[in-house]
């Protein structure tokens, strides 16, 4: 878990590099990223693993979201977050529009995965 909070944190950081530095396709795809370590350190909070980015939101969705110790807007923000990367890396879309609203949404998704993680420790 520790391991992927730290995966988070690392690819948030370079993010916002990369966002200043004007590269929002690749700064959307870090976002992402960010995003997906912390839903990993959720699941690995549970002793379990993920199969597929799709399985990852589901869990997601039924182990913190139905359970209200995730957001519904948060689910959201990841799912979205998945698709921009998605545009990004297979179709070449991305925007800094996209990109600037992923920045808050991603640093949001990884604090409240910290507060999780820990009270499982």
């Amino acid at each position: 878990m520790r391991r992927e909070i730290e995966s988070a944190a690392s690819d948030l950081e370079r993010a916002q590099k990369t966002y200043w530095d004007g590269d929002y396709k690749w700064a959307t795809i870090q976002l992402y990223y960010s995003m997906f370590h912390s839903a990993r350190a959720l699941l690995y909070s549970r002793n379990l693993r993920e199969h597929s980015h799709f399985c990852l939101v589901a869990a997601i969705r039924a182990l913190f979201v139905e359970t209200h110790q995730l957001s519904n807007s948060m689910l959201d923000g990841f799912k979205e977050a998945k698709s921009l990367r998605e545009d990004a890396d297979y179709y070449g879309r991305w925007s800094m529009k996209g990109c600037q609203g992923l920045l808050e949404t991603a640093h949001e998704f990884l604090e409240r995965a910290k507060k999780l993680v820990a009270k499982t420790n």
